[in-house]
């Protein structure tokens, strides 16, 4: 089996990683890939676009295409691969709207009945601030923004602020911008593979989008993840699964634009019950960094099982009992900026630690001609650990991540730090 994956982050060195476990030894390609999952799986493209991703994958006799980031589906990835003859692992551009578009989301949660917080669409700044039912309140851009279109305002001028950088300066693009109702819980991040009939749910993250410590400072693509989450176990994700996955499914289905891929499912625990925040359609990040190393079952096989419909009938999915932390090591500046060219040291020796893994983001060089391993982005790495219980770990992950130093280094000292005192 031949396998290419798509993308160049964190999210994609995971999926590789745990495609590489896989009992049918696929042969892993990768476009562009990065320096961790250019060890695991030879690059064929240095690109992500449509066109020459179909070449390649026609080229190279590909059995399975796995599109890691958002951008390539609602480009339509999936749907050229379709006409090429070429199984995909992913969405349609169709389906991918779910993500694409923050208001057809919404549209499909009324329609499919998936409780999720109140909203308006606004057109100008004097709009959106009438919309504004209290503080904190929610800002949105409707398109993609790389996980940083979203902003939740504490006073007005916050909400105005975001508000002008949408709609006026356009900072994101052109776009609708909505506000909505800020929610009050427990977040959780739920991920289930659909075959486009069906949603599996994949067992549940909590991730941490807050720059600093105690949720403080700027919105970021996450700052680290934990797995399991105290409070959803494993009756109550098939309980949370049946609310915000498969009516998803059913009614994407219903309008003839079936589901494929990951459906992955932002959701806040409120006294009221579960609220839906947001879809995407496709692995989290950091959430697949501490998801996917507690799947023992065969990824290989379930993603080519996900890309057929009703591929999935009968899967069950077999979990490491363990715990999963990631630590996110970004770069000076992140999220405002990313300091590049910064030499790394220590990737190899928190890798050697026992049950820990470093997955590869936003790094350039390392080559075996002894190229210096260096920043090239925000999130430069994602140091993964399991433990027998979340505090275990928890410690694992943070004395991997203390081995390794480069200039400008940050990372948040509280992931799962709350969680580990509530698992006991």
């Amino acid at each position: 089996m031949k396998i290419l994956v798509v993308g160049s982050g964190g999210r994609e060195h995971a999926i590789v990683h745990a495609l590489a476990r896989s009992p049918q030894r696929p042969e892993l390609l990768c476009a562009p890939g990065n320096p961790g999952i250019r060890g695991l799986a030879r690059q064929v493209a240095d690109t992500m676009d449509v066109a020459p991703i179909v070449e390649v994958a026609k080229a190279e006799g590909v059995d399975l295409v796995v599109v890691g980031p958002e951008a390539p589906l609602v480009a339509g990835l999936v749907d050229a691969l379709a006409e090429a003859g070429i199984a995909a692992f992913g969405p349609s551009a169709a389906a991918a709207r779910l993500e694409g578009s923050k208001t057809f989301a919404k549209e499909i949660m009324l329609a499919a009945g998936v409780p999720t917080a109140g909203h308006a669409v606004v057109g100008t700044v004097d709009e959106g601030l009438a919309a504004v039912t209290g503080y904190p309140t929610v800002v949105k851009f409707d398109g993609l923004a790389a996980g940083k279109g979203v902003v939740i305002a504490t006073t007005e001028a916050e909400a105005r602020a975001a508000l002008v950088d949408m709609l006026e300066t356009k900072v994101f693009g052109d776009g609708e911008v909505f506000v909505e109702d800020f929610l009050d819980g427990e977040e959780v991040s739920l991920l289930a593979l659909c075959d486009g009939e069906r949603a599996v749910a994949l067992a549940p993250a909590r991730d941490f989008k807050r720059a600093l410590d105690g949720d403080e400072g700027a919105n970021t693509g996450g700052m680290g993840a934990f797995s399991p989450v105290p409070g959803v176990e494993p009756e109550v994700l098939t309980e949370l699964s049946a609310i915000v996955h498969q009516p998803i499914v059913d009614e994407l289905a219903r309008r003839g634009t079936p589901f494929h891929g990951v459906l992955y499912a932002g959701l806040m625990l409120t006294s009221a019950g579960p609220r839906v925040l947001e879809y995407n359609t496709r692995f989290g990040d950091p959430e697949t960094q501490v998801v996917l190393p507690r799947l023992q079952s065969d990824l290989a096989e379930l993603m080519e099982r996900s890309s057929r419909p009703g591929g999935l009938a009968g899967a069950t999915l077999e979990v490491d009992p363990r715990a999963a932390v990631t630590v996110v090591l970004a770069s000076r500046g992140y999220p405002a900026s990313a300091s590049r060219g910064d030499e790394i040291s220590g990737v190899d020796a928190a890798d050697a630690l026992p049950d820990t893994t470093v997955f590869h983001a936003g790094t350039a060089g390392g080559g075996q001609d002894g190229e210096a391993l260096t920043t090239a982005g925000g999130r430069v790495l994602a140091v993964t650990a399991l433990g027998e219980t979340l505090f275990a770990a928890r410690e694992a992950a943070y004395t991997g991540a203390d081995a390794i130093a480069f200039d400008g280094r940050q990372l948040r000292g509280d992931i799962a730090a709350a969680a580990t005192q509530q698992a006991g």
